[in-house]
């Protein structure tokens, strides 16, 4: 049986900080903890501007770096929680900074606007018929 813990220990433990995966988790970044441990591993995350290991602790004050699906945030630690909550809670635990903000908004509408120019909609009947026709020939 381990000895109880008293609650200044657990609250200087608390802001020690959390563990880097798990406070990804807790702040919505990655829908599981083997995802952003994935992505630790693979360098698509940096704490301070450098690497980190899935391990590494994060505290009030860090700045986060996440690369996912080819856009970059810059996030900074505002809290930590031991547990994964609502999103309302978990938009409490950091800031974006504005530039990157910015620079993935900009990227998400120049991919809205390649997406619509590429697809047109569905072909209509006279489009298939075309089509069948071409690929049904000798």
């Amino acid at each position: 049986m381990s000895p109880r813990v008293p609650a200044d220990d657990a609250r200087s433990a608390r802001s020690a900080g959390v563990r880097v995966d798990k406070w990804l988790w807790v702040a919505r970044a990655y829908k599981t903890r083997s995802l952003a441990v994935a992505a630790i591993e693979a360098g698509q995350v940096r704490v301070g501007g450098e690497r980190v290991k899935p391990a590494r602790a994060v505290k009030p004050g860090d700045r986060i770096e996440i690369r996912k699906s080819g856009l970059a945030w810059t996030l900074d630690v505002l809290g930590v929680a031991e547990r994964r909550g609502p999103a309302s809670e978990a938009a409490k635990l950091y800031r974006e900074d504005d530039a990157s903000r910015e620079a993935r908004e900009l990227e998400l509408a120049r991919r809205r606007a390649t997406f619509a120019e590429r697809t047109p909609g569905r072909p209509t009947k006279r489009d298939r018929r075309a089509l069948e026709d071409f690929l049904n020939e000798p």
